[in-house]
């Protein structure tokens, strides 16, 4: 547990020294007017308490990732654990702090919005298009799992069907209702459920330390076919949402829309990326200790579903009722993400055509579509759905990242903290869709078999990674140039 507790202790520093850090390059100012005093319209801008704001920002964020993302990925060895740490702190939390801060200067703006305002008209429309269709494969995505749960804890006749139709019809309505109504009323209900599973989890790593292995026993990838899943790319995809997630990027306008100063930014935006770290920590160890090692854990992987193992461990190590507020917790993450996705979905859609949202009717108009296009992605193989949103995920973080960069850039501020994470997740991005199965992977590994697809995939990753930071290099130039000229 010596390992466990430094990546639990270094999450923690890193909030305290790295999340200043990022706080003062964007040097915010507690002096300046947020929208929600000069936009207020009782139901996208509405004021809210500090506590409130960060528990919502916090499970908006914390969906199926931390948990099972966290589970799947530390199959890869111990460098999950460097990549949870490491990413939440120098990547994850940057990324949430500074667009969440983004878009609190532009009156709450959308992600899209903001990309348009820094890399152009032609990006922003298809950052449009990218996001609205991520917000709805997230809503898709996020109702299985926590249905399946559901279905678990309930009588038989209530089956996953059912729990399908509850909580989508619960999407709905937090999607349309002024967001201080259901999710300013129930967020703090499951952020309670979900920081006791947290806590009563973490209390039982401890009483069952000695089953913990150590990052230094055996540095490698415990994948059981590690060649066609090697660490690079295919780690930084799967644990997305415990150490960097684009998804976050379009979830930090609604809580800009809400937070009455700009000095409570890092606290809510990135302490709450720090958060999510910790709880993809937990959940990785704990997977790892239960199932007495690696092995025990691939084995348990094979035979059953990271649902199934969330239900037993919670159950071993909690008993009966602490079990069932623990898997209650694990429920509510995804179920938190995804309602506040369609919200999004809405939010982004109504700036796209210019539609204000105060009346329900005018919800209701932006809102049906994305409901029935929502459905219709439901019907769609659920592995297949996963895959995707994983790799459009981190795409959008990449869009993000360059977006915070030139933002930065423009404004002569040190650009380097989001300019080498934008750097490191374009060269993932691009490298994961060319070698993995469902981007150009099978047809390169028919080509030039599986090692030599990975060198393919490699190389393209890099050559596009390299021409990236060549036109940003060439654009900052031309910025300094038109400075030095006007001065």
């Amino acid at each position: 547990m010596i390992s466990f507790s430094l990546a639990l202790l270094l999450l923690i520093a890193g909030y305290l020294v790295y999340g200043k850090v990022t706080e003062r390059v964007f040097q915010a100012d507690p002096a300046k007017v947020t929208p929600v005093h000069t936009m207020a319209d009782g139901v996208d801008y509405v004021k809210l308490p500090v506590w409130k704001i960060f528990l919502i920002q916090f499970l908006n964020i914390a969906g199926l990732g931390p948990i099972f993302g966290a589970i799947m990925g530390v199959m890869y060895g111990p460098a999950a654990f460097l990549w949870i740490v490491f990413g939440s702190i120098f990547a994850g939390a940057v990324h949430d702090y500074l667009s969440g801060m983004m878009s609190l200067r532009n009156g709450g703006a959308s992600l899209p919005e903001l990309v348009g305002m820094e890399l152009g008209g032609k990006v922003k429309q298809v950052m449009r298009v990218f996001s609205l269709l991520l917000m709805i494969l997230v809503g898709a995505v996020f109702v299985f799992n926590p249905a399946d749960l559901l279905a678990m804890l309930t009588p038989d006749h209530l089956d996953r069907m059912f729990w399908i139709v509850v909580i989508f019809a619960y999407y709905m309505m937090a999607t349309l209702l002024p967001i201080d109504k259901l999710i300013g009323k129930l967020y703090p209900i499951f952020g309670l459920a979900l920081l006791f599973m947290a806590i009563g989890v973490l209390v039982m790593l401890y009483v069952h330390a000695p089953l913990m292995p150590e990052m230094w026993d055996g540095f490698y990838n415990h994948k059981p076919d590690p060649e066609a899943n090697p660490i690079f790319p295919m780690m930084f995809v799967s644990i997305a949402c415990g150490a960097i997630s684009g998804f976050h990027a379009t979830q930090s306008p609604m809580m800009a829309r809400c937070l009455h100063n700009e000095k409570y930014g890092r606290p809510i935006f990135y302490g709450s990326m720090i958060t999510e770290g910790i709880v993809a920590l937990i959940w990785a160890a704990a997977a790892i200790s239960f199932c007495n090692g690696y092995e025990g854990l691939q084995h348990f992987l094979r035979d059953g579903s990271p649902a199934v193992l969330v239900d037993t461990l919670s159950r071993d190590w909690l008993g009966t009722v602490g079990g069932v507020f623990a898997v209650l917790g694990v429920i509510a993450a995804p179920i938190t993400s995804g309602d506040t996705a369609l919200r999004s979905a809405r939010l982004i859609a109504a700036d796209f055509l210019g539609v204000k949202q105060k009346k329900i009717i005018k919800r209701l108009l932006v809102s049906v579509p994305i409901f029935a296009i929502c459905f219709c992605i439901m019907l769609l193989p659920y592995d297949a759905l996963w895959r995707y949103f994983a790799w459009c995920n981190q795409m959008l973080s990449v869009f993000t990242l360059w977006t915070i960069t030139v933002w930065l850039a423009r404004r002569g501020r040190p650009y380097v903290i989001s300019l080498l994470p934008a750097l490191f997740m374009t060269m993932v991005t691009m490298t994961y869709i060319m070698f993995a199965p469902e981007g150009l992977g099978v047809v390169l590994a028919d080509w030039c078999g599986l090692e030599g697809a990975y060198m393919v995939s490699l190389g393209f990753g890099g050559a596009v990674t390299a021409l990236f930071l060549y036109l940003f290099c060439k654009w900052n130039k031309n910025q300094i140039s038109l400075k030095t000229a006007a001065a």
